[in-house]
């Protein structure tokens, strides 16, 4: 693809795609696009610069995870503010509100099991929403029917979890003895609590290639979500799969143009974990042109493409999660 234009790479039927799903989105969500930069990662650009403390994100298991996943192997952890019990979480949280932050990312290291330790953190997280004031968006795993009620009860703004649609992936890659019924069980979970519930679907997961991506969206697709966040795999140094390829931004492509034919009236968001550089440019461009409804941390590229189409675009420094409440709330 040259910078703008296509090129050989990109097959008649994928471009009618792209365009088809780009017709949906704007006709059933409008033609506008949100670009998100929160603060736990560094990002400036010439249209917008977020303050340093305004969305971080934290960690409640410090840089502890049972699972070890062959593409992460817990070094993510390692970017976030530990805050391993629910009086440090409240410590950190005003803070945050001090300086000025609006919200915060609660994420942590899986138990065998598959799931986030969170439960013994909620009566602090209804302390941060009731007290603070914070916007609060947790990243779950696995989860239950009563741990999705308690978190609504306390009044989180949305709840993030990786929906994996292969077996042998979740065996090989997240090192976990579980199925994608267990991932589809958690949809229902969070779907019948009535918490906003924001899925993620890992393109590439799978060493690189796409295997359960489809079925991931399948699945999704029967809950109805508020949003759906599009990340991809990129190789971390020191993790087993740190060689790695990510797949292509034409895999992603279709991955994004397939997700717009299943959910056509979710807005969906490409999320801040993806691959940078000149990946980042293509994938994001192409996001853009199929009539995604958010993308995080840009490439600028991106941006410029928007406004060649005239697109109604704005800026935020919250998690790209939200996308389902500022569809609404500012357009």
């Amino acid at each position: 693809m040259t910078l703008y234009g296509w090129d050989d790479s990109f097959s008649d039927d994928l471009q009618k795609k792209i365009i088809q799903a780009r017709e949906i989105s704007w006709e059933n969500l409008g033609r506008k696009i949100r670009f998100y930069m929160p603060s736990f990662i560094h990002y400036r650009c010439k249209y917008f610069k977020a303050p340093p403390i305004i969305f971080p994100s934290i960690s409640i298991t410090g840089s502890s995870c049972s699972l070890r996943c062959k593409h992460c192997g817990g070094r993510i952890l390692n970017t976030m503010i530990p805050a391993q019990t629910p009086e440090d979480l409240v410590r950190i949280c005003r803070r945050i509100k001090e300086k000025g932050g609006v919200g915060c990312l609660l994420s942590g290291g899986c138990l065998p099991s598959g799931s986030v330790p969170i439960n013994r953190f909620i009566d602090a997280i209804a302390e941060v929403k009731s007290r603070i004031g914070l916007k609060v968006v947790v990243h779950t795993g696995l989860i239950n029917l009563e741990t999705a009620e308690r978190l609504r009860e306390a009044g989180v703004d949305a709840v993030l979890i990786d929906i994996i649609g292969s077996d042998s992936t979740i065996r090989e890659i997240y090192n976990l003895n579980a199925s994608s019924v267990e991932y589809e069980r958690s949809l229902e979970a969070l779907s019948r609590s009535g918490v906003p519930f924001v899925p993620h679907v890992l393109i590439g997961l799978h060493y690189g290639r796409i295997v359960g991506e489809l079925n991931a969206l399948r699945m999704i697709s029967k809950f109805s979500p508020p949003a759906l966040i599009l990340i991809i795999f990129f190789p971390i140094k020191g993790t087993p799969m740190e060689n790695v390829q990510p797949p292509s931004p034409t895999s992603v492509a279709n991955i994004l143009v397939h997700a717009r034919f299943m959910m056509p009236d979710v807005p969906i968001a490409l999320g801040c974990a993806r691959p940078k550089g000149q990946h980042r440019v293509k994938t994001d461009l192409l996001a853009v042109r199929a009539g995604v409804n958010a993308i995080a941390f840009p490439a600028r590229e991106a941006i410029e493409e928007a406004e060649s189409m005239n697109l109604e675009i704005s800026f935020s420094p919250l998690c790209c999660s939200q996308i389902y409440e500022d569809l609404k709330r500012l357009f």
